[in-house]
């Protein structure tokens, strides 16, 4: 009995499914490169006086001003969170950490400043602490997608479980600094 010769099967169907890089993944690079690198411009005012910044010392008197004792402690801590939570999330890297560090500093933000003014920032007021927070949560729900450090790991899908981490992180951390 002869042998049948059959045609080779088709590479694409026996290779494990590689998924091209789409625009909704462009698109989350481009909200985290903005966001995560101007909040970490920011953030590098406050420490190191740079991007046209006051550098610590000023700052710390301002956050003393406004009754965050000692006020170099906290300027680091704020300047610190806004330059390594900026920096993680812009490269997408431990995104549920650095949104909740972002969402952090936001909150304290709004209550001891910008809340006061109401919504416009053309007044003072939270909608720019409030647009960074919430693209944060967002990025964290979401997840950083594929041009992201964070791809290879489980939080970096995003989910319900690393948005409730980025805001309780976010809210626990706002509450201490607040509290004390």
């Amino acid at each position: 009995m002869p042998r049948r010769l059959r045609a080779s099967p088709d590479p694409a169907a026996d290779a494990p499914a590689r998924r091209a890089v789409s625009a909704g993944d462009c698109g989350l690079l481009l909200i985290r490169l903005t966001f995560g690198l101007l909040l970490a411009g920011h953030g590098a005012q406050k420490l190191f006086g740079i991007f046209g910044g006051d550098g610590l010392d000023a700052t710390a008197k301002a956050l003393d001003s406004l009754g965050y004792r000692p006020g170099k402690v906290y300027a680091v801590i704020g300047g610190g969170s806004e330059l390594l939570g900026g920096l993680g999330f812009a490269l997408g890297l431990f995104t549920p950490l650095a949104a909740g560090a972002m969402i952090g500093v936001m909150i304290n933000a709004m209550v001891t400043v910008t809340a006061a003014h109401g919504v416009w920032v053309t007044d003072g007021g939270l909608e720019y602490n409030v647009s960074i927070a919430v693209v944060a949560l967002g990025v964290a729900a979401t997840g950083p997608g594929r041009l992201a450090l964070d791809r290879p790991f489980r939080w970096g899908r995003g989910g319900r479980s690393e948005a409730v981490v980025a805001l309780l992180l976010g809210g626990v951390s706002a509450a201490v600094v607040l509290l004390l």
